[in-house]
């Protein structure tokens, strides 16, 4: 189905403010909202899937309409608190309309993280009363007519509906570009940092394509992945994990390599890290201001100063890189420094199109982990 088909029942029901999480699932139609209104005015893209839903419930409290709230539907979890106890009818009786993209569905392989997550998507719609229509690629324009009628009277109700998107359900002729300057690619950061790194160093990565990259530069060095735990679910909680690991072996260096839309979804967690002042602590945020690894949508990155935030953290030592002779630098002045450091390494936008997934199972990477951590 052609996206333009959804958003012209959208239209018909007078929402005009869309705000969310991204997901490649959803490509198709962020892409096309991005054509349509990119960011600003109409299109917030937000920290998290729940603070999504506060601005939608902001805006109808001031406007009347819904909104709609795109999302992943691993989202779906940081959703549930405000879906619950602020939109629910029985609280403020919010309506929204929300378009998850369906990794894990089952019967489609996908990577492990999004396999419970797919099996429970409907499930858990089904718990929280939420009525929900799913679009295949044989979906019909009049099946979707149809529900949107549903949708309306739902509405009136003060209850949320859903769009649930199949792989590959949606079309678009729309095509951003997304882009910046900055002379590194994240795979070459995470080379020079394992360059800088010692034996025993600990290294947490961060969901998405840097963990993928993480995994394949150890491939290519023939050294193992023990040394690594890679976050590949549970976005925006590997400075949580990292910060858990470096109190209890205080006498190796933790390595958290981050992302900045990771990053802006649970930044409270900086607060934690840098208040709790680790001397073995090395929080590296990878900024490439987008969601790359789904799609590259913008993040709020180029609007915020990671450095003044890391300093009001209580990080002890904060530092930046834009280029290779920075980084050389920085990551000696890190290996000298006495206390907890924060670094933030401006990357490209962009990422190899071979680019492989971990051949080892969550499961191993776990034990081989813990092995090394003994």
């Amino acid at each position: 189905m052609n996206v333009n088909k959804l958003f012209e029942e959208v239209n018909k029901l007078g929402i005009d403010f869309y705000t969310g999480v991204p997901d490649s699932q959803l490509k198709a139609f962020i892409d096309t909202l991005m054509v349509k209104e990119g960011i600003g005015a109409k299109h917030v893209v937000a920290a998290n899937e729940g603070a999504a839903c506060g601005l939608a419930a902001g805006h109808f409290l001031a406007t009347g309409t819904p909104a709609v709230v795109y999302m992943q539907n691993s989202g779906i979890g940081n959703a549930i608190n405000p879906i619950c106890s602020l939109l629910n009818d029985k609280v403020y009786a919010i309506p929204a309309l929300f378009i998850i993209g369906w990794r894990g569905e089952p019967g489609v392989h996908d990577e492990p993280q999004h396999v419970f997550q797919g099996e429970i998507t409907t499930k858990l719609l089904d718990v929280l009363d939420i009525k929900h229509f799913v679009i295949t690629k044989e979906t019909e324009e009049s099946e979707l007519e149809t529900f949107f009628e549903t949708v309306k009277a739902e509405f009136e109700k003060g209850h949320q509906c859903a769009i649930v998107v199949k792989k590959g359900a949606l079309s678009t002729d729309a095509k951003p570009v997304y882009s910046n300057d900055n002379p590194m690619t994240r795979e070459h950061i995470v080379n020079v940092i394992i360059d800088h790194a010692k034996d025993d160093d600990i290294f947490v990565s961060t969901t998405g394509k840097l963990s993928r990259e993480l995994f394949e530069a150890r491939e290519a060095r023939n050294q193992g992945h023990k040394r690594d735990f890679l976050t590949v679910g549970s976005m925006g909680h590997a400075s949580m994990i990292a910060m858990g690991i470096a109190r209890e072996k205080q006498g190796r260096r933790v390595f958290c390599l981050d992302g900045d839309g990771a990053t802006i979804m649970h930044m409270g967690s900086l607060a934690v890290a840098g208040s709790d002042k680790l001397q073995n602590f090395v929080h590296v945020l990878v900024n490439n201001g987008s969601h790359e690894t789904v799609g590259g949508l913008p993040t709020v990155s180029e609007k915020i100063d990671y450095l003044k935030i890391a300093e009001g953290c209580g990080y002890e030592n904060i530092f930046t890189a834009a280029n290779d002779e920075e980084l050389e630098d920085v990551l000696k002045k890190v290996a000298d420094a006495k206390g907890s450091c924060f670094v933030e390494v401006k990357s490209d936008i962009s990422s190899r199109a071979d680019l492989g997934r971990p051949t080892t199972t969550p499961i191993e990477n776990k034990n081989d982990f813990m092995g090394f951590l003994k």
